[in-house]
Parts: C-alpha cells; structure tokens; sequence
C-alpha cells in the first residue's frame, strides 16, 4: 500500500545510485561544501497504512520459499518486492533479542533445545536452514532436498552475493539495521520457556534505541502481552491478540481505539474468519487488514489474489514472489491463474 516504500527492485536500486553519483558529482563541481541529506529511513506504519496497494508481507523472510527467519530468507524476499518485514523474537539466555520462531532449535537447526536456554554465540553457531526443504519441515527427504544445509557451518558453500552468516539465526538488531528502510511486523513469542513480557521489555527498548519507534507494529497471540507492549511504549503500533479479535470477531465488541489494523487467518479451528463483510467492517472502524496463511497449500498466488478481491490491505505472504505475482494481476485486472 505504501508508496513510499521500499520494493526491492534491483532497477530502482541501480537508478538509485546513479542518482546519487550524478548529485555527488555535480556537488563537487560547485565547489562539494554541502553536507549530503540525511536518509529519510523507513515509512512508517502510519504512512503504510495510508498507501495505495496491498502490503506484500514477507512472513519470516517468506518461510514456504527460503529457509525460515535467515537473513538470506528476508533479503531474498526483499528483492522478492516485500514491503514489510514480518517476524518472530525472543531472547537469549544472556538476553539478546533473536529473531526465531518456535521455542526450541528444533523444527530449523541440528540441534535440540529450548532457544532461552542458548548464549547467542551458542544458538549463532548452529545451521538454521539444516532442515529446510521445498517440504517445509520434512525430514524425510534424501540429503539433497536440504540446499542449504552446512553453508552455515562451512560445508557448502553459500549462493552467490552471500556468507555463512547469512544461513544463523540472526539477531532482531541485525535484521531491523540490515533493512532500514523496510517497516517491521513483528510478534512477541510466548509459551512454557518464553518470558514474553521480559521479551516486550526488552523489544521496547531496542525499538527506541534503533530509532524504530515509528517504523514497527508488535502483536503477540496473547492480549496481555499486547496490552503490556503497549504500556511499556505507547508510542508504538499495535495489532490485537486473540482474545480481543475473537471477541471483536465473533461478539462485536470493538478494539481499542490505539489498534490500526488487525491480523487475521482465513479460518481457525475450521470457521471461517475472512469474508468481504468481516473486511467491510474492519475498514468501516478504520481498521486495516493483513491475513496470514492457515495452511502451506494457501500460499500461492491464486489464492492471495482470492484475497485481494476481498479488499484486504495486506498480505503477510510465506511466498512474497506469489504475492507479487497476485497483486500485479489484480492491478492489471488479470484473472488468476
């Protein structure tokens, strides 16, 4: 939606650093005393929300394509034409904030164990894309079904324009100064090892300390969680947790008048949740709406294009290469295919 935002085109890239060459250039031919302009950094949620086009919304880097939360997986969805950013922290045993999903190490490295009970030296040497495959999260499969596995380790060698590095589990740090001029959507984990309030505490303050404040939108499963977020920085978006959209969906209570937009699954537990009314409604109380994939067979362009024609705002997309496929036959008028 937001025009402003960044798309991860290599063309605009390169016109980008023609620009900025021929500027520097004529700079120096006036005599170069000026100062170069600050870089605006990333829309904020504020502007995203008020754009023109659905939201491409890379879920952890587009999770269905590329291995899961890599630094490799968000920047091959950038280039993918990502707007935002989606993902997943939680904190260290030394208390750095991670970008990871489950609690455990288990579903995405060769190893096993809670991610709180890790240094981050401990969980960074482990292989995060050990059990990616086109089959997510199969482990069945015949050695060479697992393309990246060992790159982080050293045992391949990584693709073209990127390091080892680049297949750990990365810091929220990393990942929030490696894009600076894509917003984030991130989700506060919780569960049996999970601390989720140490983890907004935590979240909050990195957000102002990397001047992310405006930039952000945190939702978390759990509506306390979301409603201490929010006390802990006001100042910064928020989406509902399930107790608040379950009621809002289901009895017609309405949100808080700080959320903007909601965050919602086709289906849950098998009833339906998305509809054209559930989205006319949502627009009509000024709210905005991303839906996320229920099931791995939702995550392709037919199906985010079915989407669309729904009116929904964004789509937080496991293949953000599909979305960019959907949305463009939308804008084109395109029937699917």
């Amino acid at each position: 939606m937001a025009t402003t935002s960044y798309r991860g085109r290599v063309p605009r890239l390169l016109l980008a650093v023609v620009v900025a060459a021929a500027l520097a250039l004529a700079a120096c031919k006036d005599g170069g005393t000026e100062e170069a302009p600050t870089p605006a950094g990333p829309p904020t949620i504020e502007d995203v929300l008020a754009g023109d086009r659905p939201l491409n919304v890379a879920h952890a880097g587009g999770d269905q394509a590329h291995p899961h939360s890599t630094p490799f997986a968000f920047a091959e969805s950038v280039l993918e034409g990502a707007d935002v950013l989606e993902l997943d922290v939680q904190l260290t045993a030394d208390g750095v904030l991670v970008v990871h999903h489950d609690e455990t190490v288990d579903r995405t490295t060769e190893a096993t164990g809670p991610v709180v009970e890790r240094t981050l030296a401990d969980l960074q040497a482990l292989d995060a894309a050990h059990w990616w495959s086109r089959c997510w999260s199969c482990r069945d499969r015949p050695a060479g079904e697992y393309p990246y596995r060992g790159v982080r380790t050293g045992e391949r060698p990584p693709p073209a324009g990127y390091t080892p590095d680049d297949f750990a589990v990365p810091t929220f740090r990393h990942i929030a100064t490696r894009f600076p001029d894509l917003p984030l959507d991130i989700e506060i984990k919780g569960g049996q090892h999970v601390d989720p309030v140490e983890v907004a505490r935590v979240l909050a303050a990195e957000l102002r300390e990397l001047d992310r404040v405006e930039s952000s939108v945190v939702v978390s499963f759990d509506s306390a969680v979301v409603q201490e977020f929010h006390a802990l920085a006001p100042e910064v978006a928020v989406s509902p947790g399930l107790q608040e959209l379950t009621s809002w969906l289901f009895a017609s209570q309405p949100l808080a008048e700080h959320y903007s937009v909601i965050q919602i699954p086709p289906t849950s537990g098998g009833v339906p949740v998305l509809s054209a009314e559930v989205v006319e409604r949502a627009h009509a109380e000024g709210l905005d709406v991303w839906v996320w994939a229920a099931s791995a067979e939702e995550e392709q362009a037919r199906v985010y294009r079915d989407w669309l024609g729904l009116g929904v705002d964004g789509v937080i997309a496991g293949r953000p290469a599909e979305m960019t496929a959907a949305r463009w036959r939308v804008e084109q008028g395109r029937p699917p295919r």
